[in-house]
């Protein structure tokens, strides 16, 4: 089980059993995406909490239940193999693990969303907490379930990908890991013996700029500059495709401007084909609802459009369209951070093209940029109504279409 482990992913595995290691109350593995961090700690904290404790409490904690399950749970008899059964309670959200030597423990998962999801681990004790994607988890739910772990013998284990340097995680646990007696474990895509190089190679290039010093090369580093690696060579569309999947994607302003734009999409690909732009400060006029689904409909030209997605705030304007009955409407997702490395990850697989007479979008793409010397990643919210459109596209309609075609050439 052991051989196909790198150097760095057994001692995120065995830490806690090696006795110069034995003496830190945790561990934290930040570092690249596809790094084996994962895998390792999570065997590793399964193996230390069977071995350690009998009938204990545990917690599982992820951004939500739901990845929780997706990253971990679900992978738990592969990783673990046959070593332990493991019963788990859906409706309870928890899990039963028994070894062979009859120890049991319960390990309950939490979902750290927001503010108030502290709330939903007060009041229990534990033996151990396990923290996945810590630095999306709010710092009120991490340092919650950090104090609950009040068994004698208790550890923490933390794992994350890089974010900005001034996150709270970054400077409160992981530079100050030494002085919170933690193990700080920094992984590279190096430390995973069993990534293929072709994928190494394909994941290097899925992302530039912030992404890629974060995800690939593991680095805490200020976004700065433009948002998005736009060239123009690369980007605008030689020619437009005669036919296609169409849709429309909208960014609603009153006296901020209105984006919208028409999408065909053909194959892996999607290309805005044509937009309208409006903004009721610039031009000294402002439009009603009406006249912009007027210009909605002119937009759509006549061609099958499968959906209009709307930026979700847009409720008025949303109830105008399917009072005319004539589009089929959607609130658009709009998580901003995912959405905008969406974009930028389909940018950099060619995956989005542009018509020249797409005027604003290049424009925008131009000017957005992200805000200087913040402690969160920000972009500026100015030139950013295409830019929004845009990502309402990508993570509401793309995202599916692409997805789709990769599970039919499965």
């Amino acid at each position: 089980m052991y051989q196909s482990f790198s150097k760095r992913q057994m001692l995120a595995l065995t830490w806690w059993n090696r006795p110069v290691l034995q003496r830190y109350d945790g561990i934290i593995c930040d570092g690249a995406i596809r790094s084996g961090k994962t895998l390792s700690m999570v065997t590793g904290f399964f193996l230390w909490s069977m071995v350690s404790f009998q009938d204990c409490a545990f917690a599982l904690c992820g951004r939500t239940v739901g990845a929780l399950r997706r990253n971990i749970v679900d992978h738990l008899h592969t990783w673990l193999g046959d070593t332990v059964d493991i019963r788990e309670s859906r409706s309870e959200n928890r899990l039963t693990v028994t070894d062979g030597a009859g120890r049991r423990n319960t390990y309950y998962l939490f979902g750290g969303q927001d503010e108030s999801s502290y709330k939903l681990i007060q009041g229990i004790t534990l033996a151990g907490v396990l923290l996945d994607e810590a630095a999306l988890m709010p710092r009120s739910f991490v340092e919650q379930a950090c104090a609950r772990c009040s068994v004698a013998g208790s550890k923490l284990w933390f794992n994350c990908n890089p974010e900005g340097p001034e996150h709270w995680l970054y400077k409160e646990w992981i530079q100050k890991a030494r002085e919170k007696n933690l193990l700080h474990l920094h992984f590279t895509m190096a430390d995973n013996p069993a990534l293929d190089p072709a994928i190494r190679k394909r994941y290097e290039a899925m992302y530039t700029g912030v992404f890629y010093r974060r995800y690939i090369l593991g680095q805490w580093c200020m976004a700065e500059g433009l948002v998005y690696d736009f060239q123009r060579s690369k980007h605008i569309a030689n020619a437009l495709p005669e036919y296609g999947r169409y849709y429309i994607s909208v960014d609603y302003g009153t006296c901020n401007p209105f984006s919208a734009g028409l999408w065909c999409v053909t194959g892996e690909k999607a290309v805005r084909i044509r937009e309208f732009y409006h903004s009721g400060r610039d031009s000294g006029r402002q439009y009603t609802d009406e006249e912009y689904y007027t210009a909605l409909e002119k937009l759509a030209g006549g061609l099958p459009i499968e959906t209009v997605v709307v930026d979700p705030s847009a409720a008025s304007f949303i109830a105008t369209i399917r009072a005319h009955g004539k589009f089929s409407v959607r609130k658009a997702r709009n998580e901003v951070l995912n959405g905008i490395r969406l974009v930028a990850t389909y940018l950099q697989e060619g995956v989005l093209q542009f018509a020249p007479e797409c005027k604003d979008t290049l424009r925008e793409f131009s000017l957005y940029r992200w805000e200087e010397n913040g402690e969160t990643d920000r972009v500026c919210k100015e030139n950013d109504h295409a830019m929004d459109d845009i990502r309402y596209f990508c993570a509401t309609v793309l995202r599916r279409q692409l997805r789709r075609k990769s599970e039919e050439n499965e």
